[in-house]
């Protein structure tokens, strides 16, 4: 996990957080279309299932069926919610806010 102010772009920082990562596929949304992110991919010899932002002018295919499994990738992120504090952020300093989402992430990785 990595936490940045509440204005920072997720997609930039998606490259860190999973760079040293191995997997065959990188699923994420029209927000991280980015081509830093997709440089990566292929650095790293990585498929990016990412559909193309709108305003892309070079359109680029994406595996349509994989990126219907998202969905289980935004329920993980709706069952954290459900922890109150998680879903209110009523942690004071940034080590108390990263502690609470990876003690939350922890439970829901062994449930």
């Amino acid at each position: 996990m990595i936490v940045t102010g509440g204005t920072t772009a997720d997609c930039s920082q998606a490259a860190e957080l999973v760079d040293g990562l191995a997997a065959n596929f990188l699923m994420a949304d029209k927000a991280c279309d980015t081509n830093a992110l997709l440089q990566w991919c292929t650095d790293n010899a990585v498929t990016p299932v990412i559909p193309p932002k709108a305003n892309r002018t070079e359109k680029r295919d994406h595996d349509k069926y994989l990126q219907r499994l998202r969905h289980l990738i935004e329920n993980a992120f709706l069952k954290l919610k459900q922890w109150r504090s998680i879903a209110t952020s009523y942690a004071k300093t940034t080590a108390t806010f990263l502690a609470e989402r990876q003690i939350a992430a922890s439970m829901l990785w062994t449930a």
